[in-house]
């Protein structure tokens, strides 16, 4: 995060789906930039600041098993919540709650997805997942896809529907997107389309091998936040986070043991990407 007023020490940051922005710091911000909110910025001084890499979600095997949360990421007392865990179905209560939602799974009965920007912060984190479809057949193999940063996760209807869309920064130089919902899959014996995952990051949903384009599932992409693809009663990893800070190319940056980094310049800035682990950074 940076503050204004500071400019000896600019300090920014995007997680997941977080991002805070001087309006003097030239590059182009995630259409969720926090910096209107007070409370998102940060003043940086000599001292020691903890950063966290959250994982995604843990892949689950076995018919019938729900998914598991992705882990939050942080800088200072800035935080992003991990994705919500997408369901199995069959039926199953409503997909959980994170910074976007997880889509529901299909099965007998329409089932709620979970819900996004959770707990709620301003600018939002991110969006609710998709609902699943319920009877008649074959609309109940119908999955709802994971949220995204940027858009709801798709509600499954006669196909499982696709993740929501993540949201796109220049803050290491490249316009990137990160945070797309996984897309929704459908049951192994079903002739449905799955979804797609959202851009950002999102891993397709499954569907059988006579579909070469959803023959395989995928896990969310690593350092995105993007979510895992549905699987046929069970389901892929979540993609983990990541945390970047931007500063003036004059400071030189600390990195304490237990975190993973590499630094590059970009024009009169350096830019830390933080892509595992948890430690301290600090600034001379």
């Amino acid at each position: 995060m940076h503050r204004p007023g500071q400019a000896r020490k600019f300090v920014k940051k995007f997680n997941f789906t977080n991002q805070t922005k001087s309006p003097i710091t030239p590059y182009t911000a995630s259409p969720l930039c926090g910096y209107a909110t007070p409370g998102n910025r940060i003043t940086v001084t000599s001292q020691g600041y903890p950063i966290v890499v959250g994982g995604g979600g843990a892949s689950v095997t076995g018919n019938g098993t729900d998914g598991n949360d992705g882990s939050n990421s942080s800088f200072s007392t800035i935080t992003s919540t991990g994705g919500g865990a997408g369901t199995a179905g069959n039926p199953a209560p409503a997909a959980n709650p994170g910074g976007s939602g997880g889509g529901a799974g299909g099965g007998n009965r329409s089932t709620a997805g979970g819900s996004g920007n959770t707990p709620p912060v301003t600018p939002p984190q991110g969006n609710n997942g998709g609902s699943s479809a319920g009877p008649p057949a074959p609309n109940d193999n119908s999955a709802g896809g994971g949220g995204g940063a940027g858009a709801v996760g798709g509600a499954g209807s006669t196909n499982s529907n696709a993740g929501g869309c993540g949201t796109t920064s220049s803050i290491n130089g490249t316009p990137t997107t990160r945070a797309g919902g996984g897309g929704g899959s459908i049951g192994s014996n079903s002739t449905q389309t799955a979804g797609y995952g959202g851009k950002g990051g999102g891993g397709n949903g499954y569907r059988p091998t006579s579909n070469p384009d959803f023959d395989s599932y995928e896990s969310g992409a690593a350092n995105t936040g993007g979510g895992g693809g549905g699987v046929d009663g069970s389901g892929t990893n979540g993609g983990s986070g990541v945390v970047i800070l931007r500063y003036p190319n004059t400071k030189t940056i600390t990195v304490g043991a237990g975190l993973t980094s590499t630094t590059d310049t970009e024009g009169s800035n350096k830019v830390t990407v933080f892509t595992a682990g948890t430690g301290t950074v600090s600034w001379a």
